[in-house]
């Protein structure tokens, strides 16, 4: 029976691998991609009416973002996180050749999710009260949440870009030592 499972293991283990979902730093360019479009098309939205009374229960509510509204009111507000998604989904976007403009996009997309997930415990009327409070989301909470995952992945694309960015001057001062 051990020998069935292993055979049909390494079956699958050899059809993903020649499949190229193996292929080393796929995951780090679907990733990098996904962020791409998604700040692309949240960057969008904020350029229309129905977005501006769409966010203010979340800039109402965010503890780093509550300054929007008087600083520039709710349509300035949603022009200046447009502007800022865009900003840093371009940066994103260069990170495919220029490592230092993709950590700059990184850092800019992982304050972003900071900023919305710290939304969540002073959103009003988050969790069902019906359903026993915490941990049952309701509103704007469940809309949130996948902001959680989009900081890890913020946080992962920073990582790999600095460690990317080290190895290259790391390569750069080796080939430097060697001509001299």
């Amino acid at each position: 029976m051990t020998t069935l499972v292993n055979t049909d293991q390494n079956s699958l283990a050899r059809a993903l691998y020649n499949s190229g979902l193996l292929a080393e730093d796929l995951d780090y360019y679907i990733v990098r991609a996904s962020m791409v479009i998604m700040f692309f098309f949240f960057g969008y939205q904020k350029w229309f009416p129905y977005e501006f009374e769409r966010l203010t229960p979340f800039i109402s509510n965010g503890p780093l973002i509550w300054w929007l509204y008087p600083a520039f009111g709710h349509a300035g507000a949603s022009y200046f996180l447009g502007v800022s998604e865009w900003t840093f989904g371009s940066l994103l976007f260069a990170g495919f050749w220029n490592k230092q403009l993709g950590v700059l996009g990184a850092l800019g997309s992982t304050a972003t999710f900071i900023a919305t997930v710290s939304i969540i415990p002073f959103m009003p009327e988050g969790w069902d009260v019906a359903a026993g409070g915490f941990p049952a989301m309701t509103g704007n909470v469940p809309f949130l949440m996948k902001d959680v995952v989009l900081l890890a992945v913020s946080l992962y694309l920073l990582r790999q870009d600095v460690l990317r960015l080290l190895k290259q001057d790391l390569v750069r001062l080796m080939r430097q030592v060697a001509l001299r």
